[in-house]
């Protein structure tokens, strides 16, 4: 995770810690509250993360008022 920002860390660590207690949708206003982010600077980040992270699989799963992301460990 050497080439990912301080604030990628902290989401993908975020997301690790709760995909290991069960859970699997989020939505970037979620995590942003969980780590001191906003929701914005969560949402640009997680297509990236999506496709780079090794560690946990970001899916982009519906869009109502805001997108829902399905993840996995990989």
């Amino acid at each position: 995770m050497s080439e990912f920002s301080d604030e990628d860390r902290r989401i993908l660590a975020y997301l690790l810690d709760r995909v290991g207690r069960g859970e699997r949708y989020f939505r970037a206003k979620t995590i942003a509250e969980g780590i001191g982010l906003s929701a914005k600077q969560v949402g640009s980040r997680l297509p990236r993360l999506a496709e780079e992270a090794d560690d946990v699989e970001i899916e982009k799963w519906s869009r109502a008022r805001s997108t829902t992301w399905r993840v996995t460990p990989s």
